[in-house]
């Protein structure tokens, strides 16, 4: 099954806005085992619009479209889609009854144009939009399937996750099953990752596996079509089973989860708090966490320790030790994490202590990086990193890789199955 995506707006072109919502698109098809061939953005105008929908069609069974939906004169996606199916376009009563109640509760007058947006496809499903007016669409043919989607993230990216994208395996595979599974890994890079797993690149039918990688992370998609789902799960599970045992001390978590996501789960699983301190980071690690709802319970805090003397005046690391092992050392990074977890009254103690670049510092070049970890009643432990990027990308890197080992320190803890 192949699919296209053309976004419809000349703000893109222009450079106003990004594609985020193509990366998106491609990534929940990816989930489906729906390949994405090409991306096409093409401007307010009905005749390239046609154009692209006619090249799209010799090279697609499923062709989506984000933008155009909204109810000025140059929205015009479903009007030449329409057109072009010779389609009329009909009034949803459920859309425009949510627009006008929308004017009514914000207290502003609806203009004519507005009822524009309430406009649909005949005979189309009608995907239900809760977060803006102008409802999506899904219209199968004898040959196609045209998905029409909003232009702006917000409400793109719910209608296709719940509106749109579970009427897809439906429509698009009626004879059988399509069950997706994404393992997601840390640590490993995606050239050594896919040479632990080549022969099964190589070799594989059903389910199918995919690699992709991005910040810094690598993902497995394994994708199973069966006549039930039973039957789907069983052949992903066989096939991760064989991947697990090869890389499996590199997976920290499936589908949609993420490093810090997986952490807050371990954390509040086991009763365990956590604080940190921060040099080269200077609270990232802490904002991170952060960003995860439900946080709160286990982050009680931390210090932002960017000097020296912050390090021995606030924290309590000793003198005698930066001047002995240097600010970017094990010693110091354990020594912070230590002090942390007492300040804090903590289960666990991050210390964060490097050279972000781009110069180094001393000795050490940049890059450089030491992260201090100290648990219970258990020696504290260090890790070293060598990285090599801009400042700010190896803060981030930073930051994930401090999460990647505290998973994987609670998991050989036996607090936390992969």
């Amino acid at each position: 099954m192949k699919a296209e995506i053309i976004a419809v707006g000349s703000e893109l072109l222009l450079g106003q806005i990004s594609n985020t919502n193509a990366r998106f698109i491609s990534s929940q098809l990816a989930e489906l085992g729906i390949d994405v061939y090409y991306h096409t953005v093409v401007g307010d105008n009905p005749n390239r619009l046609l154009d692209s929908i006619k090249i799209a069609e010799e090279r697609a069974d499923l062709i989506i479209f984000s933008g155009g939906l909204g109810p000025t004169k140059d929205d015009l996606t479903k009007e030449t889609i329409a057109k072009h199916l010779n389609k009329n376009l009909v009034l949803d009563d459920h859309a425009i009854m949510y627009i006008e109640d929308f004017f009514k509760r914000s207290g502003r007058m609806m203009t004519e144009n507005n009822k524009k947006q309430a406009l649909v496809l005949e005979g189309c499903t009608v995907l239900e939009n809760k977060h803006g007016m102008a409802p999506g669409m899904l219209l199968s043919t004898e040959n196609h399937a045209y998905m029409l989607l909003p232009g702006p993230p917000k409400e793109l990216e719910p209608m296709f996750q719940f509106e749109a994208k579970p009427l897809l395996p439906k429509l698009l595979y009626k004879e059988n099953v399509i069950m997706s599974h994404v393992i997601r890994f840390y640590g490993i890079g995606e050239a050594e990752l896919e040479t632990q797993v080549q022969d099964l690149l190589d070799n594989q039918t059903n389910p199918t596996l995919a690699p992709l990688a991005s910040d810094g992370e690598v993902t497995l998609r394994l994708t199973a079509k069966a006549d039930t789902e039973e039957e789907a799960w069983k052949s992903i599970e066989m096939l991760q089973a064989e991947i697990l045992n090869r890389v499996g001390k590199y997976v920290y978590g499936y589908n949609n989860e993420s490093l810090a996501s997986k952490l807050r789960d371990i954390l509040i699983d086991n009763e365990l708090t956590i604080s940190a301190a921060e040099s080269m980071t200077a609270g990232l690690f802490q904002s991170e966490l952060a960003a995860v709802p439900g946080m709160g319970v286990a982050l009680v805090g931390g210090v932002i320790t960017y000097t020296e003397e912050v390090k021995i005046n606030q924290l309590g690391v000793k003198k005698e030790t930066i001047d002995e092992h240097s600010v970017v050392s094990s010693q110091v990074a354990e020594e912070m994490a230590i002090r942390v977890k007492e300040k804090f009254n903590t289960t666990i103690g991050v210390g964060i202590t490097g050279a972000a670049g781009p110069d180094g510092h001393g000795d050490q070049p940049a890059g450089t990086v030491w992260i201090g970890i100290a648990y219970g009643d258990v020696a504290p432990i260090s890790y070293k990193l060598n990285l090599s990027g801009m400042r700010n990308t190896n803060r981030l890197r930073t930051v994930k890789f401090a999460i990647h080992y505290l998973i994987r320190l609670l998991r050989e803890e036996g607090l936390s199955k992969i």
